[in-house]
This record gives structure tokens, sequence and C-alpha cells, in this order.
């Protein structure tokens, strides 16, 4: 059975089991503060895609008390919680909460300056991939970039393996890991990281690199413009 991400079980426990269940979970973060203090203004308007519960939402929030943030979530619950943190702390005046997927950006009559999609897009069916991708960029302004982190496509059984022992090593019990890797082929629409790369191109990136990489997980930057600055 896929996982529902609206269910108020897997609402409650997802922080806590996020940080077994992706390697380097926390190190994610802080490679995407680095990097958004590195390209963007010191005003910028955000979108965070696939928002959850607002752990992301609170860390970038107050890493950056100038900026203003739109996160979606299809998740009902998970909006709903993600709107409770980040009330009780008092931060909600600069951080809207709305609930569908990608295909409402174009509702939002908001340009942004970068677009956060950190483990959604693995999520996303194949043959939806490129208007995911497309969906964001169009939201960019002309100087935008996305950042994104998904797990790739395994090319043989030792990388879903190798998989398993570091979730195992990083606190999973057995009986977890093995769901974990049930739900990979359930829930999971998988491909290489080249492909990735090609959507980000064929959506509108002018230049697309990968910034990290733990096993199987990817992360990638991709700009609207073809020079760095």
């Amino acid at each position: 059975m896929a996982k529902d991400f609206n269910h108020p079980v897997v609402v409650e426990s997802y922080d806590e089991h996020i940080r077994k269940l992706i390697p380097g979970y926390e190190l994610i973060h802080l490679q995407v503060h680095a990097l958004l203090k590195t390209y963007l203004p010191q005003q910028a308007h955000i979108l965070v895609v696939g928002c959850g519960t607002g752990y992301e939402l609170q860390y970038l929030a107050e890493q950056f008390p100038q900026w203003n943030f739109t996160a979606i979530d299809p998740a009902p619950n998970m909006i709903d919680k993600a709107k409770q943190h980040i009330d009780g702390l008092g931060l909600s005046s600069r951080i809207e909460c709305i609930v569908g997927d990608t295909s409402i950006l174009h509702n939002i009559d908001t340009t942004f300056d970068a677009a956060l999609a950190i483990l959604v897009s693995h999520f996303v069916p194949v043959e939806s991939k490129l208007d995911f991708f497309k969906d964001i960029s169009n939201s960019l302004s002309n100087t935008g970039l996305c950042l994104s982190v998904e797990l790739t496509q395994f090319e043989n059984e030792q990388q879903l393996d190798s998989l398993k022992t570091l979730t195992l090593d990083s606190g999973l019990h057995e009986k977890q890991v093995e769901i974990m890797a049930d739900r990979i082929t359930q829930d999971f629409a998988l491909i290489r990281p080249d492909e990735i790369i090609d959507l980000y191109k064929q959506a509108g990136f002018a230049l697309v690199k990968s910034f990290a990489q733990v096993l199987n997980y990817y992360g990638f930057i991709g700009l609207k413009y073809s020079i760095g600055r």
C-alpha cells in the first residue's frame, strides 16, 4: 500500500522518522542554506514545494528574517501541521501555506526568486515530472533558481542494499528498513540523475548542476540564467 502522507499518524511521526530515513537529512538543509545565501539577494520570496510539517520553513525563516515564503503541499493535514508549527513560532506573517501541488502555481500571483523541492519529485509519476519542473520554472523570475533533492534510480541490487545498510546504521530498525525498500518500489517513480538534468533543461533552466550526492540521493541546482554570479 502506498504511504498516505495525509494520514494523521504519518504527519505526527514525520519529522522524527525522516531523519533516520534520509541519510544526511540535516546536511541537506545546511547545503540549501549555503546555496540560497550565496545566490539570492538580501530580500527574496521563496517557493517551498512539498513543505511537509514545516521544519524546512522554520529553519529558513529563522536563517533569513527578511525573506518571505510561499509553501505548498497536496496533503491538507501536512499543511495544517505546518501552519500550527509556524504560528506557534510567530513566523506566520512571512509564510503563506497553500494546499495543492505545482499545478496551482499559475493561480498564484507571485514571481519567486527561488524554489525548493526537497525530497519531492521522486514521488511524481514519470509522465508528470516534466510538468512538475515546468510549473516551478514558470513561477520563477528570469534570474531564479530551483534546488531539489531526490532519490534516483537504482542500477543494481547492491545500490539498494547499500542504502538499506546506511539507514539501518542511521537508526531505523530492520523491519522499518524492509518497509522502506518495499515502499521505494510502491511509492517512488525513480529516474536516472542525467534524466533529471534533462527535465530541468526542458523545463527552462539554462544551467543545471548536481551539488550533492549520498548514495542514490542527489541534489540539483537549476538556474534560469546561463552565467553564474
